[in-house]
């Protein structure tokens, strides 16, 4: 086994940032609802806008660098192995089964991962900030004369935030499959990963 760069320096902080920006949007989000109080309805409405905002232009940069590596790559759909890595979350990590997929650089999602962040950035995430550019938006809108309902698009945003919910608390859980239950943690917070040795040569 050796030691290579996995995740570029601009990747982790795009990382570490969209995870924090969404743990946050969570936060003062399910406030907004009265779920609980913490900040106050007004100050959680600011924070949430803020937050949202820097949310849409730090992924405006995220696309702008995806396209420029290429690493937008990562992301293409694959059905291959993907019963056996289905298995091996089912039943194989019980057994300590070996993982099917063999993570390297060019390649560092498994087919159900590139299946499930296809779903969230192509599907759950634009749907949640339109919905939310509606609501922010709402009264701008309705003097424009457009028939929008802001209560039909605060429900998509709020079923849109529970998705993203679902989605960290699996993704959370997921980091603990590794060889440690903080190998995936620290992988992302320095960067590097281990690879079999004639995967090396390919990195």
């Amino acid at each position: 086994m050796k030691q290579v760069i996995m995740y570029q320096g601009t990747e982790r902080l795009w990382h570490w940032l969209q995870a924090a920006l969404i743990i946050f949007l969570l936060l003062t989000g399910f406030e907004l609802h009265g779920t609980y109080e913490i900040f106050g309805y007004e100050d959680a409405y600011e924070l949430h806008a803020f937050a949202a905002w820097t949310m849409i232009i730090t992924t405006l940069f995220a696309i702008v660098w995806h396209i420029y590596t290429h690493e937008w790559r990562q992301y293409i759909p694959t059905l291959k192995d993907l019963d056996k890595v289905i298995r091996c979350y089912l039943i194989g990590i019980f057994y300590d089964e070996p993982h099917p997929f063999k993570k390297k650089p060019e390649a560092k999602l498994n087919p159900l991962q590139r299946l499930s962040y296809l779903y969230i950035l192509l599907i759950v995430f634009p749907v949640l900030i339109i919905s939310g550019l509606v609501c922010f938006f709402y009264n701008e809108l309705q003097a424009m004369g457009l028939p929008i309902s802001f209560e039909a698009f605060a429900i998509i945003h709020t079923i849109c935030a529970f998705l993203m919910l679902i989605f960290l608390v699996i993704h959370i859980y997921m980091t603990t499959t590794g060889k440690t239950p903080w190998a995936y943690t620290v992988s992302m917070i320095t960067g590097r990963d281990e690879i079999e040795e004639e995967d090396t040569k390919l990195a």
